[in-house]
C-alpha cells in the first residue's frame, strides 16, 4: 500500500480509501459477515482510512462499521459525516450536529472521528453553511470529539467557494476525477496546493459506469455517458484487463490526491481493489480508452440548490 498526506492534518491516509456506503445496503442487499471480513482483509494489506456517513443506508453502515472496527481503532484513519440524513433530509443546525457526533460515536463504538466532514453543502443555503455549520463542526473539534473537519459534495466550484472562506482541513469532491471526469484539476487541485486542505476523491468508478457491475436504476448520468459501459468493457477484455482496475489505478495515480474513496464491501472486490493498487495501466490501452471517452468527458450533472450552481 502507499500513503499520503492528507493537507496539513499531519496524517498519512491510504491512496485506497474503503468507502462504507455499500455496508448499508446502498446499492444491493448485503450479508453482514462478508461486509466485516472485507474490512478486516483491507485493514490487513495497508488500507488505513475508512469513510462513512450516517446516512448510508441510514445508519447501517456506520453500525456495521463500528462492528468491523472493534478493537481496531488504533490502526485507521476513520471519517464520518453530517447534516445529510436521507435523501431530502438535510439538518445543518447546530443541535443537529453536536447530536450527530454523538449519535454517529456511539454507532462507530469510539469515543472521536479523525475526520468529521459536512455531507452534501451544496443542499442547503450558502449563509446556513457558514454561519451555523461550520461553527457547530470547528466546535466539535474543540470538543476533542473530532480531530479535523473537512467539507463535501458534488459541484467542484462551489465546494472550492466554500473552502475559501471557510479554510477546512479537508475537502471531499465525488464523481470529478475518474476516466469520464476530470474537473477537479480546474480549481480544488490548485486551491489545495494555495490552502493545505488535503483533497479527496470519491466514486472512482463513476457509479458502476466503469465496472462490470449493473447500473443502479437511480444512476443519473445522461445515457450517452452510460452506453460508454459496454464499450469499455469490450475494450479492456481485449487487453486481458479488468475496467474497473483500470479506473481505480487511473484515479489513484493523481499525485495531488491523498486518497481514492470507492465504495465496496464484498471480499471479492475488496482484493481486487487491494491488487489495484500495484496494477500498471497498458499505455496503448489508456490512449484508447481516452480517445473514446473525450465526446463524452465531463458530462456531470448537477444536484443541490440552483444558487450554488457556479
Amino acid at each position: 500500500m502507499r500513503y499520503r498526506s492528507l493537507g496539513k492534518t499531519g496524517m498519512k491516509v491510504s491512496i485506497l480509501g474503503f468507502g462504507a456506503s455499500p455496508m448499508g445496503n446502498v446499492f444491493d442487499p448485503v450479508d453482514e459477515k462478508e461486509a466485516l471480513s472485507a474490512v478486516h482483509y483491507a485493514l490487513d494489506h495497508g488500507v488505513n482510512f475508512f469513510d462513512v456517513s450516517p446516512f448510508y443506508g441510514l445508519t447501517l453502515a456506520e453500525s456495521r462499521l463500528g462492528k468491523a472496527l472493534e478493537g481496531k481503532r488504533k490502526d485507521i484513519i476513520l471519517a464520518s459525516k453530517c447534516g445529510r440524513y436521507d435523501l431530502q433530509d438535510f439538518d445543518f443546525s447546530r443541535k443537529k450536529i453536536l447530536q450527530s457526533i454523538d449519535e454517529s460515536l456511539t454507532r462507530l463504538k469510539t469515543d472521536y472521528l479523525d475526520l468529521f466532514q459536512l455531507h452534501d453543502i451544496e443542499f442547503v443555503d450558502k449563509r446556513i453553511i457558514i454561519e451555523e455549520a461550520i461553527p457547530a463542526i470547528q466546535e466539535v473539534v474543540q470538543s476533542g470529539k473530532a480531530r479535523f473537519w473537512g467539507i463535501t459534495g458534488l459541484p467542484v466550484r462551489y465546494l472550492a467557494q466554500i473552502a475559501r472562506e471557510s479554510k477546512p482541513d479537508s475537502v471531499l469532491s465525488w464523481g470529478h476525477y475518474n476516466l469520464l471526469e476530470d474537473e477537479i484539476n480546474d480549481e480544488l487541485v490548485p486551491l489545495s496546493k494555495e490552502l493545505g486542505f488535503g483533497l479527496m476523491n470519491a466514486a472512482p468508478l463513476m457509479q458502476r459506469i466503469l465496472s462490470d457491475a449493473s447500473l443502479p436504476p437511480w444512476h443519473r448520468s445522461p445515457d450517452e455517458v452510460k452506453a460508454m459501459q459496454p464499450v469499455l468493457l469490450e475494450l479492456c477484455k481485449s487487453h486481458g484487463v479488468r475496467l474497473s482496475d483500470v479506473a481505480l489505478r487511473y484515479a489513484m495515480n493523481h499525485p495531488d490526491i491523498a486518497t481514492t474513496i470507492v465504495g465496496m464491501c464484498e471480499l471479492e472486490v475488496v482484493k481486487q481493489n487491494v491488487a489495484a493498487v500495484d496494477f500498471e495501466i497498458p499505455a496503448e490501452l489508456l490512449a484508447q480508452i481516452e480517445s473514446l471517452v473525450a465526446p463524452v468527458k465531463n458530462r456531470m450533472w448537477f444536484e443541490g440548490k440552483a444558487e450554488n450552481n457556479i
